[in-house]
């Protein structure tokens, strides 16, 4: 949810120009929402899944996320090195605790540590191919992001609305509640301050 209100969202409102970001929002939503049932369908119609399908929609929209900051490291080393260092350091300070974060979804959606990070890698990979297409079209990239990240976000916003937060809240501790509430906001916090970070 930080990354989609604090990072995706604010970025596709400044680039929007005149586009209606909100309607994006909206599909990207609604399309994780099919995906999600897809997923369901095939993988748990005859029983409990051992692996919850919150995990697959996080690694989707994992994909999404780090194919698109491929596509900008890509296009800030073609206007020049020092804006592409710039930008490769503040997507790392985002990335890190985010993917720390998606490490643990998979391992709490059912995922061996062994296979989360072996998916997560592998997800991680998508920034490469981000870059390289990013190079290769690089005068277009502009006009790419103004569809892709409010997509991606309402893929984060469904993910954290309709999974995660539904399954905290099946916690009957209050102990237990108030820590994962904790964490929830310092998460919140930590995308926070990362967008202070980045614009230094």
């Amino acid at each position: 949810m930080g990354g989609a209100f604090l990072h995706l969202l604010p970025e596709s409102v400044e680039l929007s120009d005149g586009l209606d970001v909100f309607l994006f929002v909206l599909v990207g939503f609604a399309l994780f929402f099919l995906i999600e049932k897809v997923l369901h369908w095939r993988h748990c119609h005859k029983g409990e899944c051992p692996v919850h399908t919150f995990t697959y929609m996080n690694l989707i929209g994992d994909s999404i996320h780090n194919f698109i900051d491929g596509l900008i490291m890509a296009t800030s080393f073609v206007i020049s090195i020092p804006l592409g260092m710039t930008t490769t350091m503040a997507i790392a300070l985002h990335e890190i605790p985010q993917e720390i974060g998606d490490f643990g979804v998979l391992i709490y959606g059912g995922f061996t540590k062994k296979k989360a990070l072996a998916l997560n890698f592998l997800t991680a990979l998508t920034a490469v191919l981000g870059g390289l297409i990013g190079f290769f079209i690089s005068n277009m990239v502009e006009n790419v992001k103004l569809f892709i990240l409010p997509f991606a976000a309402g893929g984060f916003l469904y993910i954290a609305a309709s999974d995660l937060i539904p399954e905290i809240r099946k916690e009957t501790s209050l102990k237990k509640s108030m820590i994962y509430f904790g964490i929830f906001i310092l998460g919140i916090f930590i995308m926070y301050a990362v967008r202070f970070i980045v614009s230094e």
